[in-house]
């Protein structure tokens, strides 16, 4: 179970890592066009949005890895899962139901890693 517990981590830190590192870097012309959802949410907000994805992805590992704080790492997972389940919510209010399917993985995967690590592995 703890190897399954590491590469969900991994996958959930990678993941997460991508898809928030994209929203903090990505240069504010372009923003509407690779999130279209931009213009209901602002650029500030989904700056903030980004940054607490990276905060979580490396929330995830390092706390569990350096075992300095390892409470941290389910607490950064449930957080993750948290931003998906408003996610979730906002696309479903705005009719967008095509990325469903990926939101819903993002949120079970940080969930599994945070029940796994609240339960001792």
């Amino acid at each position: 179970m703890t190897i399954a517990v590491w590469i969900v981590s991994g996958l959930v830190a990678l993941l997460y890592l991508m898809a928030g590192g994209r929203k903090v870097t990505t240069a504010e012309a372009k923003l509407p066009a690779t999130f279209p959802f931009v213009e209901a949410t602002g650029v500030p907000l989904l700056r903030v949005i980004g940054a607490l994805e990276v905060l979580g992805a490396v929330g995830v590992i390092v706390p569990a890895a350096t075992g300095i704080l390892p409470i941290l790492t389910p607490i950064a997972a449930t957080g993750l899962a948290l931003i998906m389940v408003a996610a979730i919510v906002f696309h479903v209010r705005r009719g967008e139901l095509k990325s469903l399917p990926f939101n819903i993985v993002l949120l079970v995967l940080p969930a599994f890693v945070a029940v796994a690590r609240f339960a001792g592995f």
